[in-house]
C-alpha cells in the first residue's frame, strides 16, 4: 500500500477554510512518511494486515505533522520541507490552531482501529505524545539553562523524536500479532534509530545542503541550541567565546577544530549498530530486512 496515495485522498476541502487549509497544505508537503511506513512494517513483520493498521499508520502522521507545525512557531523556523512554513505563509494563531486540529484528526484516525485493539493502542499512543511533550519542554528548557550535559540531551531527544518512531513500530507490531518480547525489540530498534535520527538532523543543520536538507542551514547555530554537536564541542574543551556566538562560520571553525564532524557520524553509526542488532530477536524476512535498509538509508540522508 502506497501510504502517499492514502494520505493525498484525505479531504481538507472543508469549512472554515482557514482551519483546515493550511492541514492540507502541511501534509501535501511529502516528507519521509517515516512513522506510517515504521508502523506498517511493525504489523507485516508478523503477518499483520495492511487495513488493520492502516488507522493508526494514518494518525501517528497526522500527528507528527501536528507537532511540525507548532515546533516551527517556537523555533521561529521560517521553511518546512523547502517551503515557507504555516506560521509564515499565513500566522502564528493559524499554526497553532490548525495544529490542534491535527492532533484531533489524529485521535479521529486512531478509533477507527479495531476495537480488540484499541484500548491498548490508545495507551500506547497517549504515553508517546506525552512523552513528545516532555521532550519539547525540556528542549525549551535547555535554552536557559548552563548546565545542560550530553546526557541530559540524549534523554530529551529520546523523548522528542525517538519515542515516536519506537511507538510506531510497537503499535504496528501489536496489531500484527507481536509477543511483548518482540514488540520491546522492535521499540528499541526504534529508539535507537530515532537517536540517531536526530543527531545526524543536527549534523545536517550544520554541514548540509539547503537545497536537499529542506531548510535553512545553520538555524541551530542561529538559536544558539544545545545540540549533541554543541554539547560535545564544550565537553571537548571548545572556545566558550566561539562557541557563544551566533555566528555561523565561527561556531563552525571551532566544531572543525575539535573534530566534532567526525565525532558526530561515528555517534550516529555507533547508535545505528545498537538498533540493528535488536532486529535479531525478531523474525527474520522481507519486512525485517526493509528496516536493515531503513536504518542505512536514515544515517546517510541529505534531507
Amino acid at each position: 500500500m502506497d501510504i502517499n496515495s492514502v494520505i493525498e485522498q484525505l479531504d481538507w476541502h472543508r469549512e472554515p477554510l482557514g482551519l483546515y487549509e493550511p492541514i492540507g497544505y502541511t501534509l501535501s508537503a511529502g516528507g519521509k512518511r517515516l512513522r506510517p511506513t515504521l508502523c506498517m512494517i511493525g504489523a507485516q513483520i508478523f503477518g499483520g494486515e495492511e487495513k488493520a493498521v492502516l488507522p493508526a499508520a494514518l494518525a501517528l502522521e497526522i500527528f507528527h505533522n501536528f507537532t511540525l507545525l507548532h515546533d516551527d512557531v517556537m523555533d521561529k523556523a521560517t521553511v518546512r520541507r523547502g517551503r515557507a512554513c504555516v506560521h509564515i505563509r499565513w500566522n502564528e494563531n493559524t499554526a497553532i490552531l490548525s495544529g490542534d486540529q491535527m492532533m484531533i484528526e489524529a485521535y479521529k484516525q486512531l478509533s477507527q482501529v479495531d476495537e480488540k485493539h484499541l484500548p491498548h493502542v490508545l495507551r500506547l499512543f497517549n504515553q508517546m505524545a506525552t512523552e513528545i511533550c516532555e521532550g519539547q519542554q525540556y528542549d525549551v528548557d535547555f535554552e536557559q539553562r548552563e548546565d545542560v550535559s550530553i546526557a541530559d540531551y540524549m534523554q530529551m531527544i529520546r523523548l522528542k523524536t525517538s519515542v515516536l518512531l519506537a511507538t510506531a513500530l510497537r503499535i504496528g507490531a501489536y496489531i500484527g500479532g507481536a509477543n511483548e518480547e518482540e514488540q520491546k525489540a522492535l521499540y528499541e530498534y526504534g529508539i535507537c534509530i530515532g537517536l540517531a535520527f536526530q543527531i545526524q538532523d543536527d549534523y545536517l543543520d550544520c554541514y548540509g545542503d539547503p537545497k536537499t536538507f529542506g531548510k535553512a542551514i545553520g538555524g541551530d547555530i542561529k538559536e544558539r541550541k544545545k545540540t549533541w554537536l554543541w554539547l560535545t564541542a564544550q565537553h571537548e574543551g571548545g572556545d566558550q567565546q566561539e562557541l557563544a556566538s551566533k555566528d555561523y562560520d565561527r561556531v563552525i571553525n571551532e566544531y572543525n577544530r575539535l573534530g566534532v564532524p567526525e565525532l558526530a557520524l561515528q555517534q550516529i553509526h555507533q547508535l545505528t549498530e545498537k538498533g540493528l542488532r535488536y532486529l535479531d530477536n525478531i523474525p527474520q524476512g522481507e519486512a525485517t530486512n526493509r528496516l536493515r535498509r531503513l536504518a542505512d538509508q536514515l544515517v546517510n540522508r541529505q534531507s
